[in-house]
């Protein structure tokens, strides 16, 4: 089948977590052709993008969510040329945008708003039907008319949304909006809605979403629009995976922002209806934890179409590890990107208690400056905070003084490979207060570590009783802990054991292959044939349900005399051989005329090298 994979932000153009998840997955489902549709951030279109890819990968399309709207992508020549929509454009396209703004800045009747305050979904029926006909019908706009991106940030639009934030039913925080507050909501909006007025749907001319099987966003948010539009105009079956909730993700985002308040609460209220919008059209949802799964179902996400598929990671790197031999020393190793939400500073404060009962114990802290914005001022702090807890004194004038905790990186002389770094760990350590899918976690039970971490996001849903939890924000807990695993090798060695187990069984990439394989037969098992759109059906007019048929995929090599020989000694005289029916109309599913059962029917027999 052909799918087209809806990314932003990262794959095939920005390393990353989602980058790896994405590219694994196009290289382990070879079965399919996979056509990218790629959102970026930033500008990381280079050259070498197709690098890398597999064959299989057909089309690689992007478009920018930041700077001004490209001019390659608008679907016409007028829109090209920078023509202003006309009145009629004008009237519609306040008309549709009226309803959306309505449907996220205006609280519900008899009740307060939803949005920023809760990510729940769970406003009336009305408003939800209001945003889903504002979008499309912005959508609609967008391929009869053009110019959506100059409305969104027209003066119509500005008028719009201060029509709303100034009416009786408005969210409380937006009361207070002014004309640059309203300028900044539009512009945010017209990138957020970019993908309505992309030239990726498909049209006399060009192909696009409009002849893929499936559509698999890899997040939420704007990833997910192009999926929606395929839903709306050509009943393209919508597969939506998010490994961190885009919606919170946006909320902490904007937390940390220089925004004013009436620019979050209207930001947040719009990406809280998406989501809903999302979700309840997605056919399948795949969050990869429980912690993601709840927020989607505050979102409105129905029960019955969430499947939890944790992502996968490479075990195989870490196996050395597992293997050696563990030490007897008293090392904590804590690994990661640095910024407030690790909550180091308590990590510090427990290690100073650790000191006190084991005077040789060491704390290596691995990893580098996180995209938090305020992640470098926070590692001077924890810099400054080792010095104060530790310092350096020396035995005597002669010698010089150790600090029981390092700050390292990954590719330094002391640490070169990840690997190194959980090689040197009796005990790994994870103190974060904010967390989702904690990878580095997953690391350490695959190099069979045994851990300390604090309850936060999927912490307790991974670890499964492998190792130890505590309450976050609890330097005392944290320390007591530490303490007795570093006290108790044997215990570390059955947890480490254990954790390894458990790892391997349900976080190996295999395992997130396998889901989807499956996942992606079930659902265009449900949805096999399209619409009359001069795409469903080959030359002689039969159905095609997937465009490239699975019948035409044999495993082995065909070898024609061998099929022929083998034909002739099975084949009844007076009938066609099934192996000289034409390759197209044998991969159609169209029987020979003769009745015979075609390739491995009952009248024939087909030659695959190898095969026996």
């Amino acid at each position: 089948m052909r799918v087209g994979l809806l990314t932003e932000g990262g794959y095939p153009y920005a390393t990353g977590e989602s980058h790896t998840w994405c590219d694994r997955l196009v290289h382990g489902l070879t079965g399919h052709d996979f056509e990218v549709y790629a959102l970026t951030t930033r500008d990381r279109r280079g050259a070498g993008a197709r690098r890398g890819l597999p064959e299989h990968v057909r089309t690689v399309r992007s478009a920018p969510l930041w700077g001004e709207f490209p001019a390659e992508h608008h679907r016409s020549a007028e829109e090209r040329r920078g023509r202003t929509p006309g009145r009629r454009a004008r009237r519609r396209f306040t008309e549709h945008f009226g309803a959306l703004v309505t449907a996220f800045a205006v609280a519900p009747p008899g009740g307060g708003p939803t949005a920023p305050d809760t990510p729940s979904g769970a406003s009336p029926a009305g408003k939800a039907d209001r945003f889903a006909s504002g979008l499309y019908g912005l959508a609609a706009c967008a391929r009869e008319d053009g110019g959506l991106p100059a409305l969104l940030r027209s003066e119509d639009a500005v008028r719009t949304l201060e029509t709303a934030c100034h009416g009786p039913r408005a969210l409380p925080a937006s009361h207070g909006a002014r004309v640059g507050d309203l300028l900044t909501v539009a512009e945010e909006l017209e990138r957020a809605l970019r993908p309505l007025s992309l030239d990726w749907y498909g049209d006399r001319d060009t192909a696009g979403l409009d002849g893929v099987d499936l559509c698999h966003a890899t997040s939420g948010g704007a990833a997910a629009l192009p999926g929606l539009l395929a839903k709306r105009f050509f009943g393209t079956p919508l597969l939506v995976t998010e490994y961190g909730v885009r919606l919170r993700e946006h909320y902490l985002a904007r937390a940390a922002a220089p925004l004013r308040a009436p620019v979050r609460a209207l930001l947040a209220a719009f990406q809280g209806a998406l989501a809903a919008e999302t979700y309840a059209q997605a056919a399948l949802i795949t969050p990869g934890n429980t912690h993601a799964r709840r927020w989607q179902e505050r979102c409105g996400a129905d029960r019955a179409r969430l499947r939890t598929v944790y992502p996968g990671m490479d075990a195989g790197r870490f196996a050395a590890v597992a293997d050696a031999p563990p030490d007897d020393s008293t090392t904590l190793v804590w690994v990661g990107a640095i910024e407030p939400a690790k909550d180091l500073v308590a990590l510090l404060h427990a290690f100073a208690e650790v000191r006190k009962a084991e005077p040789e114990a060491t704390l290596r802290i691995i990893g580098g400056v996180g995209r938090d914005p305020r992640a470098p001022g926070y590692l001077a702090h924890c810099r400054a905070l080792a010095a104060q807890l530790f310092p350096d004194e020396a035995a005597d004038d002669r010698t010089v003084g150790e600090n029981p905790v390092s700050f390292e990186e990954i590719g330094s002389p002391d640490v070169p490979t990840l690997e190194d770094a959980y090689a040197s760990a009796a005990v790994v350590v994870l103190s974060s207060i904010v967390e989702g899918f904690p990878r580095s976690l997953v690391e350490a039970m695959f190099c069979g570590r045994a851990t300390v971490s604090t309850d936060a996001g999927a912490v307790c849903e991974v670890i499964g009783g492998t190792g130890l939890v505590v309450p976050s924000r609890n330097p005392r807990a944290l320390a007591e802990a530490c303490r007795a695993l570093l006290a108790d090798p044997d215990r570390r060695a059955r947890l480490g054991a254990a954790a390894r187990a458990r790892a391997l069984e349900l976080f190996t990439a295999e395992q997130n292959i396998a889901a989807f394989r499956g996942i992606y037969l079930e659902l265009i098992s449900h949805a096999p044939l399209r619409p009359a759109d001069g795409r469903a059906r080959d030359a002689q007019g039969v159905p095609q349900p997937f465009a490239r048929p699975p019948e035409a995929h044999v495993p082995g090599r065909w070898t024609v005399a061998g099929a022929a020989a083998a034909a002739g000694a099975r084949q009844p005289a007076g009938r066609t051989p099934s192996w000289a029916v034409p390759e197209g109309v044998r991969a159609a599913g169209v029987p020979p005329a003769d009745g015979a059962g075609g390739a491995g029917g009952a009248g024939g027999a087909v030659g695959v090298e190898g095969m026996r």
